[in-house]
C-alpha cells in the first residue's frame, strides 16, 4: 500500500476521533466501513448518475417492472442508485439528514442495499443522530476524494483492507473469528500457488478461487493479488461465502471497491445453503472456525451424508462438536476433475483433524478416504500463538487431485514451528509473527520436496519428511485371551445372585435363593462337574439360569478354559486388548513378535479388525533429549548449596 493511500486510510480512520466516547473502540468499524463503501460507490456512480435517473424515469413511465438489468447496463456496473440525492447533497439539509440518508441508501440496487443491511447501518444512523454526530461524521466523508481517477479499484481494495485490518486489530477479542493474520495468509497462498508459477504466467489465463468461510475476504484478496502480480493480464474470479452478516458485508464491499462481481460472495451457511452449488474452482483456501459444532445443521448434513458420495459428505461425519473436516469435504466436492485441469486447496486446521477419532470413526474414515484417494499433498505445522483468538498450534493441509507422477502416493510433512519472531506488542493471543524470511524459507523447503522426486538425503532433513500415504494407516486389531473360570458358591457369589435382576423378578426366586444358600461351600474345577452339583436347584428359566452361572463363575488364571459347543475357546472380556498394527505389516507376524512371547495363548479376533488412519505429526518430528548426567546435576546442587550457605553467613554477620 502506497504512502498516499496509507495517509488516506489514516484520514478516514480519524473519524474515530468524533466517535470516541459515544462508541467503543471495537465499534468504530460499524460506522467507518459502511460510510467508506457509500462514499466510494457515490463517486463511482457519479459519471452515469444522470443517465441512470433519466432511464429509470423512462422505464417507470413505460410500466416496466424489471428495471434492474437495464439500469445495470446504463450504469455500466453491477450496481446503481435511483435516488436523486448524492453524498454532497445530503449535508445540505442537516435537519433531515437521517431521513435523506436512509432514502439515498434505499435508492441503491438490491445487491448494494443487501450489503448495507448486513452492516446493520440503519441502527448506526439512529445512534449517530441521537448522539448529535451524524452531520459531523457524514460531512467528514463528503471531504474525502475517492474518485476512480484518484484512487483506482486496486488501490481502493488495499485502502479498504487497511481499514478492515485496523478494525480487526483493535477488536482483537473477536478478530480471529473472521480475520486471519496477513503473513499467515501470504504463506498459505504461496504454498497453494507456488507449484503452478509457470502456468500462472500464461497469457489470457482465467482462474477461479473460492473460500467457503471467507470472513472479510483477506485470503481471496491475497490469492488474487499473487496471481495478478505474476500475470497482470490474468483474469481472476473470486468466490466466497460467509455466515456472519457484518463480515459478509465487509467482504462483499471489498469486491465492489475493486470493481469485482460482488454477487460472487454468498451469504449463509456453506453446508446447508451452498451459495455456489455445482460450481468447481481452480484454487480453494479457507480458515474455518476451530472446534465449532454443527448441531444446527445436523439433520441437513446427515441427510446428505446418507446419499454417500452422491453428496458432499460421503466419506464420513466427524463428531458433532467440530465441523472442520466437513469444510474440507465441502471444498473437495468443488474440485475440478483432473481431466479438466484439477484443483489445489489449502485449509487451516488445529491439531484435532490429524488424529482425533479411533479406527472406524467418522474422522478416521475421512482421513482414510483422502489418503486412499491420494488427495493429500502435504501438511505444514505452524508456530503457536500466530492467531488473534487462540494460542494453539495450527496446521496447513494442502490437497490436490493432480499430483505429479513423482509425488503420487506421497505426503510431505513440513515442520515450521520454529519459524517465528516475537511481536513487540501482542494482539489478543497473537504473540508471534512470520517475517518475510520465514515465509520464503518455508515456501522454498516445501517446493523442494515437490520438485526433487526421490532424494533420500533431502527427505531426511530435520524439518521435512516425505511419507507414503499408507504410512499413516493402521489395523486396529483385537487381542483375545481365553476365559479361565472356577465355580463356587460362597457368601460373596451368593450375594451376587441375590442382587441379579432376573432372580428378583422370578416368581420362584425366594425358593431358589433358599436352596442356593444351603449349598454355600460347594465348588468345582470344571463347568461340567459344577453343572451336576447345581442340578438340585431344579429346572430354571433361561434368564435365571444365566444369572446363576454368572454369579457362581469366578475368573481364575488357573481355572478351566471355557469353550463354546464347537470346542473353541471363549474370550475373557476383561483381558481383551487392542493393538494398532501398521497397515503394511502382517497382523499375525506382529502377534507372534510383539504379543505371544508374553501371552502365548493370545489370538486375534479378525471379525473386529478395523482400518484406521491418523497423522501423528509431532511424533514424526520428535527428537529425543537425553537427561543431563547425574554428576552434572549433582555439582550444580552443591554449588547452589554453597551459595545459600554463603548468603546465610552474610546475614548472620550483619545480625
Amino acid at each position: 500500500m502506497s504512502t498516499d493511500h496509507q495517509k488516506l486510510a489514516n484520514f478516514i480512520w480519524s473519524v474515530a476521533d468524533l466517535l470516541r466516547g459515544d462508541y467503543k473502540q471495537s465499534e468504530y468499524g460499524r460506522v467507518i466501513l459502511p460510510l467508506t463503501v457509500l462514499r466510494r460507490l457515490d463517486w463511482v456512480l457519479e459519471p452515469t448518475k444522470e443517465a441512470v435517473l433519466t432511464r429509470y424515469e423512462q422505464l417507470k413511465t413505460a410500466g416496466v417492472q424489471n428495471v434492474d438489468p437495464v439500469l445495470r447496463k446504463t450504469a455500466g456496473l453491477s450496481f446503481y442508485n435511483i435516488s436523486k440525492l448524492n453524498f454532497p447533497a445530503l449535508t445540505g439539509d442537516p435537519d433531515n439528514l437521517a431521513t435523506n440518508l436512509r432514502s439515498y441508501i434505499g435508492g441503491f440496487s438490491p445487491g448494494a442495499v443487501d450489503v448495507l443491511e448486513k452492516y446493520g447501518f440503519d441502527a448506526q444512523i439512529t445512534r449517530l443522530a441521537d448522539a448529535g454526530l451524524l452531520y459531523q461524521v457524514v460531512s467528514k466523508f463528503v471531504d474525502i476524494d475517492l474518485r476512480p481517477s484518484a484512487v483506482s479499484n486496486h488501490q481502493m481494495g488495499y485502502l479498504f483492507e487497511e481499514l478492515v485490518r485496523k478494525f480487526s486489530e483493535i477488536s482483537n477479542e473477536t478478530a480471529g473469528e473472521h480475520f486471519t493474520p496477513r503473513e499467515v495468509i501470504k504463506l498459505m497462498v504461496n504454498l497453494l500457488l507456488a507449484p503452478d508459477e509457470d502456468d500462472l504466467v500464461t497469457p489470457g489465463i482465467v482462474r477461479k478461487i473460492y473460500d467457503p468461510a471467507c470472513g472479510t475476504g483477506g485470503m481471496l484478496s491475497e490469492a488474487q493479488d499473487h496471481i495478478q502480480a505474476h500475470n497482470p493480464h490474468a483474469t481472476v474470479e473470486v468466490y466466497g461465502q460467509e455466515l456472519n452478516g457484518e463480515t459478509y458485508a465487509i467482504c462483499r464491499s471489498d469486491m465492489m471497491m475493486k470493481g469485482g462481481n460482488p454477487n460472487n460472495i454468498a451469504f449463509g451457511n456453506s453446508f446447508s445453503q451452498d451459495g455456489h452449488e455445482g460450481e468447481h474452482f481452480d484454487y480453494m483456501l479457507a480458515n474455518p472456525p476451530f472446534g465449532v459444532e454443527w448441531k444446527k445443521v445436523e439433520k441437513f448434513i446427515k441427510d446428505e451424508a446418507a446419499r454417500g458420495h452422491a453428496g458432499r459428505f460421503g466419506a464420513g461425519l466427524p463428531r458433532i462438536n467440530d465441523g472442520s473436516l466437513l469444510f474440507l469435504q465441502h471444498m473437495i466436492s468443488k474440485m475440478k476433475r483432473p481431466e479438466d485441469g484439477g484443483s489445489r486447496l489449502a485449509i487451516v486446521f488445529n491439531g484435532s483433524p490429524l488424529f482425533t477419532g479411533a479406527a472406524g470413526s467418522g474422522e478416521s474414515e475421512i482421513r482414510r478416504w483422502i489418503l486412499e484417494n491420494d488427495l493429500l499433498e502435504g501438511i505444514v505445522a505452524l508456530p503457536d500463538q500466530l492467531f488473534y483468538n487462540t494460542g494453539i498450534s495450527t496446521y496447513f493441509w494442502i490437497l490436490t487431485n493432480r499430483k505429479s507422477p513423482s509425488r503420487r502416493k506421497k505426503v510431505v510433512l513440513l515442520d515450521g514451528r520454529g519459524y517465528w519472531v516475537k511481536m513487540r506488542k501482542s494482539l489478543g493471543d497473537k504473540r508471534k509473527i512470520l517475517n518475510e524470511d520465514h515465509i520464503a524459507a518455508l515456501t522454498r523447503a516445501y517446493m523442494e520436496t515437490l520438485t526433487i522426486a526421490d532424494d533420500p538425503s533431502h527427505e531426511q532433513h530435520s524439518k521435512v519428511k516425505v511419507f507414503q500415504t499408507t504410512d499413516f494407516g493402521y489395523q486396529r486389531v483385537t487381542i483375545e485371551r481365553p476365559l479361565h473360570l472356577r465355580f463356587e458358591i460362597t457368601e460373596e457369589t451368593f450375594a451376587l445372585l441375590a442382587d441379579a435382576k432376573a432372580v428378583i423378578k422370578y416368581a420362584g426366586g425366594q425358593a431358589l435363593l433358599t436352596a442356593a444358600k444351603s449349598m454355600i461351600g460347594t465348588a468345582a474345577g470344571s463347568r461340567s462337574e459344577f453343572a451336576m452339583k447345581l442340578a438340585k436347584l431344579g429346572k430354571l428359566p433361561a434368564t435365571v439360569e444365566k444369572a446363576v452361572w454368572e454369579a457362581f463363575s469366578v475368573s481364575d488364571p488357573q481355572g478351566e478354559v471355557q469353550t463354546d459347543r464347537k470346542g473353541t475357546a471363549l474370550p475373557d472380556a476383561d483381558l481383551r486388548d487392542n493393538e494398532n498394527v501398521p497397515l503394511n505389516e502382517d497382523i499375525y507376524e506382529y502377534l507372534r513378535r510383539e504379543v505371544q512371547p508374553y501371552v502365548p495363548d493370545a489370538w486375534i479376533d479378525e471379525s473386529k479388525t478395523k482400518i484406521g488412519y491418523e497423522i501423528p505429526f509431532t511424533r514424526h518430528f520428535y527428537v529425543y533429549q537425553p537427561p543431563r548426567p547425574l554428576a552434572e546435576i549433582d555439582s550444580e546442587i552443591k554449588a547452589l548449596e554453597a551459595q545459600i550457605q554463603e548468603l546465610l553467613g552474610e546475614v548472620t554477620d550483619e545480625a
